[in-house]
């Protein structure tokens, strides 16, 4: 039986042909589970990175003169080939990335869904006409491309990262560069052979991946044609990309950290809580900047949330993501078992208690277990970190005002979940948070159809639904009489 990973194309995709690196640099891909190797795959040098500019800048203008109702059928084929081949592209999202497989089937589902979302908005880039206020002139806007994009994603989702990007760019009429995370680049080639088969014009998509991200971006950031950047990441790497494309002043699009907490007054359902607790901490295995990562829990119910949540997540099957029944797989690799567990060991050391889990696992591959802390302090560290991991560190509150201020306590604000049966005290709790995004008794909120981004030090602008398109097109203003 043929394996999966050996159908995919390995190489730079630059200009509608996949070719190896310019100097013939390769790097491994690996299996976080088992730390086997898989692959091989092209380490892309500067000059691919501007050989892909260049392909992308000649294929723009053939591009963005198609007809929108074209580029729209183009990504709706993507997103047909996307649901027939959904169990393939899973599991290779499982091999290099680690996530169970169903964990992996929900991201391709939602992954295609963003062809299928941006199919329909592609006819949608209205613009508009009006009277000035002075009656000299009518103002009419166009919206036109913005121009070549350079397309960064993180290896958490390897396949919705990138369609969230691709499709508004396509639908908009830009031509991208995708430089995938080079932990996960297999997917990244994998939707890209899929583009192909859907139509998608030589040049309009290409891929480099690299083990030199940060020169090869740069070198990017650095050539004129290149008029956007949009980047999934670290906060950390976001600001230094800010200034790298301070540089031309060229467009920028940040999806950056998160530390979300999730809040749980006295009144709600505690099984619902519990529920939506598991699906925003345990989704991915904690590794998305989504994931719960600070719990709040109003005194009078604390002791029992604490217990039943232990108790879910001390019972899961801790195994390969394509193991029968697995509902925890690895991190991504050693390092982030190591981040992980600092973040634990210190938050013990200053008095926490570790409920269930608490260490790393033994045996091959980067698995850490579910790990419950209780007792943890306000003003402890692992609270101002992301986490990235399986761990939840519950914090005990007792008015609305003291966890307002300890949730708004952070640079970060991408998401907040809260849980009260008072729908009159949630809306105004959700006004109050300092944060793009608000699960109000959901443990799950992310849609195509939705924006999606942060505030403060979580990032700028939105990806999904109508803004994320607009995020891709400049507003052209002529003014006219006739």
């Amino acid at each position: 039986m043929t394996d999966i990973i050996d159908l995919i194309r390995t190489d730079c995709f630059i200009g509608g042909v996949w070719r190896p690196a310019s100097d013939g640099s390769t790097f491994d891909v690996h299996d976080p589970a088992t730390g086997q190797t898989l692959t091989s795959v092209a380490s892309g040098s500067v000059e691919d990175g501007i050989a892909a500019v260049a392909a992308a800048h000649d294929a723009l203008p053939g591009w963005a003169a198609t007809a929108p109702r074209e580029r729209a059928e183009i990504l709706r084929r993507a997103y047909d080939l996307m649901v027939e081949r959904g169990d393939e592209i899973a599991e290779v999202i499982v091999r290099e990335n680690g996530k169970t497989f169903a964990d992996a089937v929900g991201e391709t589902s939602y992954a295609a869904e963003f062809f299928r979302w941006y199919a329909e908005e592609a006819v949608r880039a209205f613009g508009s006409l009006s009277i000035a206020p002075s009656g000299d002139k009518r103002i009419l806007v166009l919206h036109q491309p913005v121009g070549v994009a350079v397309l960064v994603t993180p290896w958490n989702f390897p396949a919705a990262m990138a369609t969230r990007k691709i499709g508004p760019a396509l639908a908009a009429g830009c031509a991208v560069v995708l430089k995938p995370a080079s932990d996960t680049p297999l997917t990244a080639f994998l939707v890209a052979q899929i583009l192909e088969e859907a139509g998608v014009p030589a040049g309009v998509v290409n891929v480099v991946a690299s083990r030199r991200s940060g020169a090869v971006v740069s070198a990017m950031l650095h050539d004129s044609r290149v008029r956007k950047l949009s980047f999934t990441g670290s906060t950390e790497v976001g600001r230094k990309l800010l200034h790298e494309a301070a540089d031309n002043v060229v467009n920028t699009a940040m999806e950056l950290g998160g530390n979300a907490p999730f809040l749980v007054f006295d009144d709600a359902d505690l099984a619902a809580a519990v529920d939506g607790a598991m699906i925003a901490k345990m989704r991915n295995g904690g590794e998305a900047c989504t994931s719960a990562n600070r719990f709040y829990v109003q005194r009078g119910i604390a002791d029992e949330f604490t217990r039943l949540l232990a108790e879910r997540m001390g019972g899961l099957k801790v195994a390969h993501g394509l193991e029968a029944g697995a509902e925890l797989g690895p991190l991504v690799n050693e390092k982030a078992v190591a981040d992980v567990d600092d973040l634990v060991q210190s938050a013990v050391a200053a008095g926490a208690s570790a409920i269930t889990g608490g260490a790393p696992l033994d045996g091959p591959g980067h698995f850490y277990p579910p790990t419950v802390l209780g007792g943890v302090s306000s003003n402890a560290e692992i609270l101002r970190h992301e986490i990235f991991g399986p761990v939840a560190p519950v914090v005990v509150f007792d008015t609305d005002e003291e966890v307002v201020a300890l949730a708004n306590d952070t640079e970060y604000g991408l998401i907040a979940y809260v849980y009260t049966a008072d729908l009159s005290r949630g809306m105004r709790i959700t006004e109050a948070l300092e944060a793009g995004m608000i699960g109000l008794n959901r443990g799950v909120i992310s849609d195509p159809a939705a924006p999606f981004g942060g505030v403060k030090q979580s990032g700028i602008g939105r990806e999904g639904g109508h803004e994320g398109m607009l995020d891709y097109l400049e507003p052209k203003y002529v003014a006219t009489n006739w």
